[in-house]
């Protein structure tokens, strides 16, 4: 599917953006400090769910696309690449501006009745999701090879694994983790600015490298 080089790519990118802490980890930690670890597994579990429906939809309108034209596919490459790019900016960015206040108080998230359907909710309701998945995988399809809807489909479900067991270590280490997160105010800023170089050197890397 992939060459050995870009698979480690891939993998590389997909497990460092997984263990960095975003919404989907600090909503599956909220979850799980507000109703404990069986909250916080079903939630993980529907922003798996969740994650899984947008890698589906992105998979099928995408697929056909790169599938079909040389042209179309090269657009896709550098709009995404061009956008992972834009989200790395502005993660440092917004790092820069913090003030230091945490940005959620997760002792304030109260249990829900079903927070895995929530959590399904959460996940395909966001539109940075479909956004993302619409900007990384593409970058990694190999167009000569065929199979480009298996390709995204199999890329998008290793990308949502590694969130999903990076949201159940979190649950695991829920305390702790919880209180670092809201007392740290630079641990949440060299989050982010680690997060965006990473974002902003996979995108120029993805837009240099050469389109197949």
């Amino acid at each position: 599917m992939l060459n050995s080089t870009r698979l480690l790519l891939f993998l590389t990118a997909a497990v460092l953006l997984a263990i960095a802490p975003g919404p989907g980890m600090l909503y599956v930690l909220a979850r799980s400090l507000a109703g404990g670890k069986r909250e916080g597994v079903l939630s993980a579990l529907g922003t798996f769910l969740g994650g899984m429906a947008h890698v589906l939809a992105a998979a099928l309108g995408i697929s056909i696309i790169l599938a079909r034209s040389a042209a179309a596919f090269a657009m896709v490459k550098y709009t995404g690449a061009a956008y992972l790019c834009f989200l790395g900016v502005r993660m440092i960015l917004d790092a820069r501006r913090e003030s230091g206040a945490a940005e959620i108080s997760l002792d304030s998230v109260r249990p829900v009745r079903n927070p895995l359907w929530q959590g399904v909710a959460t996940e395909v309701l966001n539109p940075k999701t479909a956004l993302f998945f619409l900007s990384f995988i593409p970058q990694f399809v190999d167009r000569g090879h065929g199979h480009v809807f298996l390709q995204f489909v199999a890329l998008g479900t290793i990308s949502v694994v590694l969130n999903t067991t990076a949201d159940l270590i979190v649950i695991a280490l829920a305390g702790p983790l919880g209180e670092c997160i809201r007392s740290s105010a630079t641990f949440r800023r060299r989050q982010r600015t680690v997060t965006g170089a990473i974002m902003i050197g996979l995108g120029t890397y993805l837009a240099s490298s050469e389109s197949k």
